[in-house]
């Protein structure tokens, strides 16, 4: 007897359907599987075996054949192991084909009938609003992730016999209510930090503007305690980026099943040895990296420096064009990645250079390799380059004065409904950072005396293209959090001041 049944599988961050065709036919007992399965799928047999026999269901002897369409596309994962049981007991007569019809169905099975979180749950969901199925049966402890999707109707289950009850009565599992946790994750303030007053002020325009920034300055300065307060001055996501980000940590495999999926921007920090699949992202399947699972977020590399320059000169298309497209010989995967880049670096090897305190104890040409691992090309992608010095030990004692997170998160988040009412005819913009640097010369407001000294100054410090639209909407950003509908000279002075001097380790070559 032949049963089909709807399922789904993941490719990048979104997933196509594939249908399970299971034939139970007399002869030899045995098992095949086809249709481009992977490994991890090839062991369903195991845990569906188990997984039935401890559910107090059995598989009668028979010839097995196990058929994945489309046949041409490879099949990775443990989604499959629950629509295979199912359609095996309708092949085998032990439950109604009308039982399952119109259901898209996916979830790994334990060996002792339990279902099991899958990755990409959220995808799995667009995959079934998009086929049209009538219910997606899917893991209880993916129920939170795919209700962002209202429109799609779930069937949560938690183990195979509940499941089964539910099928064999005609009905489905409750459909759970949508919830996203308020609570933001951050709990550093940005009044921790001890003076760093243009630091602070760099992160302020960072986050206003979604501007890349690179912190340089000596060891114990206060690099790390800046970047890893960012999150706290952004504004909590919407619900447009939201799906964006749950999809990618989904796929990613990072996405807590325990709590509803949060607002707070994604903050990762990977360490200075991280590989370029790491990075980047790439392997089997394959999977989001870095860039990636800081989409709409903050991906903070401290020790900026250390990393092989290969490895951050692959950062400049994903930086440029907001994605990621990693290409393998039968297929092409593509990721999000507009993310908000944090270097922190050492002035040099020692990290005393230009420290009135300390002593370099680095030669020119040590410091000038040291610096060079930052490539030209990439130096021009970072908006705001901001040199701080060591915190003086006698103010280490003082109580926090300066402005706390609320305070400053609440100007960036007016300076983000300016930008947003601004670029609300430019497709897919949402702040200064993605604007067109042609579009803001024409309708940035730029009074006449802030262009004249932009000009003089690309002129002066010999700024690229690149650079000079950058500081370009470096001004728009500042002028937003000024409150101001025009671009004027002292918008233009700031950028420039982020823009150019000693608080870049200049770039190697190009």
């Amino acid at each position: 007897m032949l049963a089909a049944l709807q399922s789904a599988a993941v490719l990048g961050i979104d997933a196509f359907t594939v249908t399970v065709e299971v034939d139970a036919a007399p002869g030899l007992p045995g098992w095949t599987m086809v249709g481009l399965p992977s490994g991890s799928v090839k062991e369903a047999r195991e845990r569906v075996g188990a997984a039935l026999a401890n559910a107090g269901l059995q598989l009668p002897p028979r010839r097995w054949t196990v058929n994945l369409s489309p046949a041409d596309v490879r099949k990775d994962g443990t989604a499959f192991d629950l629509p295979i049981a199912l359609a095996a007991l309708v092949a085998s007569g032990q439950l109604a084909a009308a039982a399952v019809e119109g259901l898209l169905c996916v979830g790994e099975l334990g060996l002792d009938g339990s279902i099991r979180p899958v990755r990409g749950a959220l995808p799995l969901a667009r995959a079934a609003r998009a086929s049209g199925a009538r219910a997606l049966v899917l893991p209880a402890a993916n129920a939170a992730e795919a209700a962002l999707l209202r429109d799609v109707r779930l069937a949560p289950c938690a183990s195979l016999p509940e499941l089964m009850a539910h099928l064999r009565a005609g009905t489905l599992p409750p459909a759970p209510e949508p919830t996203v946790s308020a609570e933001r994750v951050d709990a550093a303030c940005l009044s921790d930090v001890v003076g760093q007053p243009v630091a602070k002020r760099a992160l302020e325009i960072a986050a206003a503007g979604g501007h890349n920034l690179l912190l340089v300055g000596p060891p114990g300065a206060g690099k790390t305690m800046l970047a890893r307060r960012l999150p706290s001055i952004l504004p909590a996501l919407d619900d447009e980026a939201l799906l964006e980000v749950v999809a990618v940590h989904s796929v990613g495999g990072i996405l807590p099943t325990d709590r509803a999926p949060t607002r707070t921007p994604p903050f990762r920090a990977p360490h200075h040895t991280i590989s370029l699949p790491g990075l980047i992202g790439g392997g089997p399947g394959p999977r989001p990296g870095e860039v990636s699972l800081a989409h709409r977020g903050v991906l903070f590399l401290d020790e900026l420096l250390e990393l092989p320059r290969y490895v951050l000169d692959a950062m400049r298309q994903p930086m440029e064009d907001a994605r990621v497209t990693i290409v393998r010989a039968a297929q092409a995967v593509a990721f999000p990645a507009r993310f908000l880049l944090v270097g922190a670096a050492n002035p040099c090897p020692c990290g005393q250079d230009g420290e009135p305190s300390q002593r370099c104890r680095c030669s020119a040409a040590e410091i000038q390799r040291y610096r060079a691992r930052l490539s030209g090309p990439l130096a021009d992608r970072i908006d705001l380059h901001v040199r701080i010095g060591a915190v003086k030990l006698a103010t280490l004692g003082e109580l926090a004065t300066d402005e706390p997170s609320s305070a400053v998160a609440a100007r960036v988040v007016a300076a983000r409904a300016r930008q947003t009412a601004r670029y609300r005819v430019l497709p897919g913009v949402r702040l200064n950072a993605e604007a067109p640097g042609r579009w803001l010369q024409q309708h940035g407001l730029l009074t006449s005396e802030a262009r004249s000294l932009l000009g003089e100054a690309a002129d002066r410090l010999r700024l690229s293209a690149r650079a000079y639209h950058r500081a370009l909407r470096v001004a728009r950003t500042v002028a937003d959090l000024d409150g101001d509908e025009r671009v004027g000279t002292g918008a233009i002075a700031e950028a420039l001041v982020f823009r150019a001097g000693d608080s870049q380790p200049p770039g190697g070559g190009g």
